[in-house]
């Protein structure tokens, strides 16, 4: 194989196979910019802003994106193994068939704006002859600023390496020392390698066998436990959820005050992924009630993805994602409780450990042959719906304030690919003090889910309002509903 080619990894290579045009597989970033706050418009006032030239903003992203080795390669298939695929340099790598510019109308807010038409541009699958990205420069605005959407497919990027792909395109740069100190690590491996046999060390060969034989072992649990996971019968579950998809997509965005958000855990223990999620369900609660639905016992069940790396590796290629399952309480009606349920049910999974149960749907991926991927990742796609009804990710940010251009990102948006057979996606994450939810919704079946991103909004106003204001110096008791 070429130096300049690399095989999908076993995941990457599912992700790849469960596209079909009415199911695309790839996730996004809406990001909301600001003007550039040091660039004031000739004869205009002392700090005013003047819109930043889209042409320029444009050229910067083109220039920035085609940068990124990994975005000017593309998915082709190969002879052997049977049913695999390779990434390569695609030889006729255009950057401006990939970066586009698209005016928005001007009379709306751009949150509303901008919502609306990445929610069809997310409906078009991604051209899969060519590397497998789109980005698009919202522009138009009267008061300078725009957007950005992102598209990725998941073959191409999980969570943590979408974010470090993305990263290229901001102002804000790795650490060079950083990756100097990566390429000497390679050149010390590339000298110590010279020096040992050429069929490795033994010790090392045989621990590697040993690790194979548990990941084999691993996977038929998994299988198992799959198997009894599933829900044959689809009565109990919310309609809306449960509704076939009809290819279209409508988003839908909410805000969330970290702020509240750590004051809740500290007065309820766990972690602040266990109250957001429960803060999900809440909202799910409302939104269903509001719609008539009934809310089932157990669930709607929820996909929670976890990364297989470690904190502070580097996001290498592919994919690395196990899964949690996780019944949303939606039927009960005290806020505080369903916060309890969520985080107890969370210690289970975690004592488990992200590659055993149901939801490390990723284990059996890896121990696939590729001719699986391809004939079998149909079947796999069609069968999710039997064991979980929607996706609730967390996606990392850098912690520290990003722009391009010099125009200040304000908001972002992440979006999560909708699984066959389902109708809400749900990702979240953190920036400059606030949670970001995109909701990703079948535009047929969850008509109004700009109703469900207010009632996330409410569930934690109502969430903080009954948390006492003590609380900011540890665990302590909820006021009484």
């Amino acid at each position: 194989m070429s130096p300049s080619t690399e095989r999908l990894a076993p995941l990457d290579l599912a992700f790849w196979h469960l596209e079909s045009a009415g199911h695309p597989m790839h996730l996004g970033a809406l990001a909301l910019f600001a003007p550039d706050p040091a660039d004031p418009a000739p004869g205009s006032a002392p700090g005013a802003d003047r819109p930043p030239p889209a042409h320029a903003l444009l050229a910067l992203l083109a220039t920035r994106a085609a940068g990124v080795r990994r975005l000017r390669s593309r998915v082709r298939d190969v002879l052997l193994p049977v049913g695999g695929a390779v990434w390569l340099p695609d030889p006729d790598f255009d950057v401006t068939r990939h970066v586009h510019r698209i005016r928005l109308p001007g009379a709306a807010p751009l949150a509303d704006e901008a919502v609306a038409v990445a929610g069809e541009l997310m409906e078009r699958p991604l051209e899969r002859g060519r590397p497998p990205w789109e980005m698009y420069l919202l522009t138009g605005r009267p008061d300078g600023t725009f957007g950005v959407l992102v598209k990725l497919h998941h073959a191409l990027a999980d969570g943590m390496r979408a974010v470090a792909i993305g990263s290229a395109i901001f102002d804000e740069i790795a650490d060079p020392r950083g990756v100097r100190a990566r390429a000497a690590a390679r050149l010390r491996g590339g000298t110590e390698a010279a020096g040992r046999p050429w069929f490795g060390d033994p010790a090392r060969l045989v621990g590697v066998a040993r690790g194979r034989i548990d990941d084999l072992g691993r996977a038929v649990g998994v299988g198992a436990s799959v198997v009894l996971a599933s829900r044959f019968d689809p009565r109990g579950r919310p309609p809306s959820l449960a509704a076939g998809t009809s290819g279209t997509r409508r988003l839908g965005t909410a805000v969330l005050d970290a702020a509240d958000i750590r004051r809740v855990r500290r007065a309820s223990g766990g972690t602040t992924n266990d109250v957001l999620l429960a803060v999900v369900a809440g909202g799910l609660r409302r939104w269903l009630a509001g719609r008539g639905e009934p809310l089932p016992a157990d669930g709607p069940r929820a996909l929670v993805p976890v990364s297989r790396r470690r904190p502070g590796d580097p996001a290498g290629p592919g994919n690395e994602l196990s899964a949690y399952l996780l019944d949303l309480p939606v039927a009960e009606p005290d806020p505080y409780t369903r916060l309890d349920l969520v985080r107890r049910a969370m210690d289970r999974n975690k004592e488990a450990g992200p590659l055993r149960g149901a939801g490390a749907l990723a284990v059996l991926a890896d121990q696939l042959p590729p001719i699986a991927h391809r004939f079998g990742a149909p079947l796999a796609g069609g069968a999710a719906r039997m064991l979980f009804d929607l996706v609730v990710t967390s996606v990392p940010l850098p912690r520290s304030e990003l722009s391009i251009g010099g125009c200040p990102l304000r908001s972002l948006y992440p979006m999560a690919p909708l699984a066959r057979g389902h109708s809400l996606a749900v990702a979240l994450t953190s920036y400059g003090g606030r949670i970001h939810v995109g909701l990703v919704a079948d535009g047929e079946a969850v008509p109004d889910v700009a109703r469900l991103a207010s009632a996330t909004e409410e569930e934690l106003a109502e969430l903080t309002a009954k948390t006492p204001a003590a609380s900011a110096t540890g665990p302590g008791t909820p006021s009484p509903a």
